[in-house]
């Protein structure tokens, strides 16, 4: 109980400690935060049946995905997630991400354009004002991208209040930013889930409420960090692309999410290199404990205190320590591979339960590329301001995941 008491009062230390004004941090702010992330933890953890109306919201982001397969395997064919002409190794073996997991972007973008033309993404926008207002104190463009980012991914959510982009302020930026760090998308949620259910029992239900705990987390220290100073964003705006018809709004919309997708792949593939060369230059050093010095090697050792603040045992810190560092340099879904081999040894039941939960955020370098990519396309008037806002973005969102740790740690 202790342990994960003395981990939330850290982390939010931490936060308060690199904000840019301390002065104006609320304390309202966290105590709502806090309110949140516990409510929804145990609303999901604790109520029967409480997870099954979340995984029906879930299922209409499976629906908006098998709408994108249909596309690209019509394409691409097996390529783009049609029907494999031989047998998978392993589940996953066949996933490509550039043509199965990122042509979404474009299906978004032309759907957000088509709803934005039609006033609906508006009037959601006025609609969650009234509601976070009151509660968090932000503006209902952010409280759109922040819902958003629990189904759908970093680029896709913003994508849905991309006219609102401009005009938010700073603080609204980066709290977008980071809820789209402290979340996964829920096109991946399924896979992350069979994954690690052999060692997690009801993995779906953990995977689904670490992204909806995380949420709120990532808000509240976000506006430690950056406090806000200005009004919120909460007026109409017409639509994105200045359509004049419906067909017209989803030419518009499909054509600014071809120049996003190429944006991303790019920034992708430089950045996830970047990675691999710093690897390859640290493996010429010698040998560190019988293993070659790696990114993930030497973040996990910084990692360790800070699992064991989310409640992990210290004697299983090291262990948590090097998945955490493998989810921060590589990605999420490389960690819950390992996370699903580590023996029961190494560790225990709970400790496995509070990784699930602190690993699931899409925090890492390649994420941070797509993001720059994605949000410096749809509103490249701020694309120093998002350059300059990216590691942060990083390191906060890593500490709402380890923040959601150590509430689990309290609850389970």
């Amino acid at each position: 109980m202790l342990q994960g008491l003395l981990g939330l009062f850290a982390f939010i230390s931490l936060a308060w400690i690199f904000s840019e004004n301390r002065r104006a941090v609320r304390p309202g702010l966290i105590a709502t935060g806090l309110g949140l992330q516990f409510g929804v933890g145990l609303l999901l953890l604790k109520v029967p049946g409480a997870q099954h109306v979340f995984i029906f919201l879930n299922h209409a982001v499976e629906i908006l995905d098998k709408a994108t397969t249909a596309g690209t395997s019509f394409v691409f064919g097996y390529l783009g997630g049609g029907t494999l002409p031989f047998a998978e190794p392993w589940p996953g073996a066949a996933f490509i991400f550039a043509l199965k997991a990122l042509p979404i972007i474009i299906v978004m973008s032309a759907l957000s354009s088509l709803l934005f033309y039609w006033n609906i993404i508006p009037a959601v926008v006025r609609f969650f004002s009234l509601i976070l207002q009151r509660t968090m104190h932000i503006g209902g463009a952010l409280g759109v991208g922040t819902a958003s980012n629990i189904f759908v991914g970093m680029v896709e959510a913003p994508l849905l209040i991309r006219p609102y982009l401009l005009n938010m302020t700073r603080s609204e930026l980066f709290a977008l930013m980071t809820c789209g760090m402290a979340t996964v998308a829920g096109t991946v949620l399924v896979l992350y889930a069979q994954i690690i259910a052999p060692v997690v029992p009801g993995a779906m239900g953990h995977i689904l409420a670490a992204s909806l705990m995380s949420a709120p987390a990532s808000i509240m220290l976000a506006m430690i960090v950056i406090p806000e100073n200005a009004d919120s964003t909460q007026g109409d705006i017409a639509s994105p692309d200045n359509a004049i018809s419906s067909m017209d709004a989803v030419t518009k919309g499909t054509a600014s999410g071809v120049q996003l997708l190429i944006n991303v792949i790019g920034l992708l593939i430089v950045l996830v290199s970047i990675v691999s060369l710093t690897n390859q230059i640290l493996g010429l050093i010698p040998d560190v404990a019988n293993a070659p010095l790696t990114l993930e090697r030497l973040l996990g050792w910084v990692m360790s205190p800070l699992v064991w603040l989310a409640g992990v045992p210290w004697a299983e810190a090291t262990t948590a320590g090097t998945l955490m560092g493998t989810k921060t340099i590589l990605n999420e879904f490389l960690a819950y591979l390992a996370l699903a081999a580590t023996s029961p040894e190494a560790l225990s039941e709970k400790s496995r339960v509070i990784m699930t939960y602190a690993m699931c955020g899409f925090a890492n370098p390649g994420s941070l590329g797509i993001m720059i990519a994605g949000l410096g396309t749809m509103v490249p008037e701020r694309r120093e301001e998002i350059v300059s806002l990216g590691i942060k973005s990083v390191a906060v969102g890593t500490l709402a995941t380890l923040m959601t740790g150590a509430v689990v740690s309290l609850l389970y």
